[in-house]
């Protein structure tokens, strides 16, 4: 199949086909790994997005994929997240799923963090096979391979020392490293950390293991002094690096994506890249590097930080196709920023005009590509709205109605006369996306407050230009009563003061002259110079109740 110039998708399922051969026909396993130590963020969601879209492509050609999601909710509790009790710093360095769910709702902390994003990534139609990662190593599944690790140790503390370096810039990096270094004690370098038996945390160092017997010795923080037969008992984890490469072997993965920084040289791909082959008798995926997720005004996104937006908060205001979107019309090395500010109306009116390009048949291929794998994926196309309206024309008409069920459906009737709404069914759900963004994000002092009386003294006050505008403008709202009329009405009331047609285009007086205009209705209507698109405005509040704000006594 011939790659679009730029679809980077179609690129990676070739790539990863070739790959399948390589391996003499392999099954082709696409993996995300996600860490349930807090939020599960927007960053972390293109860990899963990326391989979703490959392994999504295909399925498309007819092939068989899997799309793994191993839970790392066997790794320690590193540190307490923004908005939790301090005294859960108790459980630091136990396993994620050993700390108790800080709301109580769920069986533990990890299981806590997984349900939201579980629930986002059925909304947006991403199905994976989930490995928790604590079932795996507690119930023997890796045994043989700690073992093999464990008797490898100096091979691997070879290739790690090929790369250590004492310069680490990215968070995870850090983490990572301080791993590595606690894996080396006086007697060597030990992959493997075990839990204390007593404590139950990793604050332990391994002293001495027998390669024959399998028999460990570790002494811990807490003081206690212990040891343990790897090949009968299950009470560790690998380190990160180790664990990585493990798992591809393990899993026979055919394609993984990672955070740039896991992708630079000298990092975790590179690292576990070696220890696959030279140590577990594997091959590397396929890999594709990708950049960091943010909101509009905040930094890198960190889930032990909290505080940050996570899937299924985004997904109340922006619809799952749009989301998936943006996850997939850039190349994954692309930063970008996702807006929850008045941004969000130009998000939607260029995914509008995304669909109606595919629909003319004007789109290039890559569009039609990018929109078709937005909609859904293979297996079908997502609940969609009936009757979509433009956002920024829901948002106006959610922030006029303010929520008033009626009122709102008697405005967008006004919009749609020649095919009325029957229901607000027919305009959700992306009304309701429209009407949590107004609620959630736009603030208080930005919300639109029509005045509930007329301002009489600055009505008195008027020039008689002003009154003219006015007049003109009450007079022609029956027979402009549409969202189109409206818009020709507002910019043609100065043309006709100014004796021109309403087709001549706007010179700079004229310009100035509908500003001016504007500014005097806004200050009229919402008693400040600015406000939600005038002809939507007027439309949203009536045509009585525009007569009884704006009538010269």
């Amino acid at each position: 199949m011939s790659v679009k110039q730029g679809d980077w998708v179609a690129a990676a399922a070739d790539q990863v086909i070739a790959e399948g051969k390589r391996r003499g026909g392999a099954p082709l396993v696409c993996a995300s790994g996600i860490s349930p130590s807090g939020p599960v963020h927007l960053g972390n969601l293109r860990e899963i997005m990326v391989p979703h879209f490959v392994a999504d492509e295909l399925r498309r050609r007819g092939l068989e994929c899997r799309h793994v999601l191993s839970w790392d909710d066997y790794d320690r509790l590193r540190k307490v997240p923004a908005g939790v009790p301090a005294n859960f710093a108790e459980h630091i360095g136990r396993p994620l799923t050993a700390v108790p769910d800080p709301c109580g709702e769920h069986e533990s902390w990890a299981e806590h963090f997984k349900a939201p994003l579980r629930t986002a990534l059925a909304k947006l139609g991403v199905e994976v096979d989930e490995i928790s990662q604590t079932q795996m190593y507690t119930s023997g599944a890796y045994r043989e391979q700690i073992v093999h690790a464990m008797r490898h140790r100096q091979q691997i503390d070879g290739v790690l020392g090929r790369y250590r370096t004492k310069k680490v810039v990215a968070e995870d990096d850090v983490e990572q490293d301080e791993e590595d270094l606690a894996a080396t004690s006086a007697g060597g370098y030990y992959p493997y950390r075990p839990y204390c038996e007593v404590c139950d945390r990793d604050s332990t160092m391994v002293t001495d293991f027998d390669d024959a017997s399998t028999e460990i010795r570790y002494r811990c923080e807490c003081g206690h002094e212990g040891g343990f037969a790897l090949s009968g008992t299950d009470s560790g984890k690998l380190v990160w690096k180790v664990d990585w490469p493990m798992r591809w072997a393990f899993e026979g993965v055919t394609f993984e994506a990672g955070g740039v920084d896991h992708s630079s040289p000298g990092s975790s791909f590179t690292v576990g890249s070696q220890l696959v082959r030279e140590v577990f008798d594997g091959l590397p995926p396929s890999y594709l590097g990708y950049s960091f997720v943010g909101i509009s005004g905040m930094a890198k996104m960190s889930s032990s930080k909290g505080g940050v937006p996570t899937p299924i908060d985004i997904l109340e205001v922006v619809e799952p196709p749009v989301l998936r979107w943006l996850y997939n019309r850039r190349q994954p090395r692309q930063s970008f920023q996702i807006a929850l500010d008045g941004e969000i109306l130009r998000l939607y009116d260029e995914w509008d005009a995304l669909g109606r390009k595919v629909e003319a048949g004007t789109a290039t291929d890559l569009e039609s590509a990018v929109r078709a794998r937005s909609v859904g994926p293979a297996a079908g196309s997502l609940p969609s709205t009936p009757h979509p309206l433009p956002f920024r024309t829901l948002a106006s008409v959610a922030d006029v109605a303010a929520g008033d069920p009626e009122q709102t459906l008697r405005i967008l009737r006004d919009f749609t006369i020649e095919e009325p709404l029957a229901s607000l069914e027919e305009a959700r759900p992306r009304l309701d996306r429209a009407q949590a963004w107004v609620t959630t994000y736009v603030p208080a002092e930005d919300r639109t407050q029509v005045r509930t009386e007329p301002d009489r003294e600055r009505l008195e006050q008027l020039a008689p230009a002003q009154r003219e505008a006015l007049k003109l403008l009450l007079d022609g709202l029956d027979e402009h009563w549409s969202l189109t009329g409206l818009t020709s009405l507002v910019y043609g009331v100065p043309k006709i003061q100014a004796g021109l047609p309403l087709d001549v285009a706007a010179s700079p007086e004229l310009k100035l002259a509908q500003r001016e205009l504007f500014v005097l209705l806004y200050e009229l209507l919402v008693g400040r110079d600015t406000g939600p698109r005038l002809p939507t405005l007027l439309l949203a509040l009536g045509a009585d109740r525009i007569r009884s704000l704006l009538t010269v006594a």
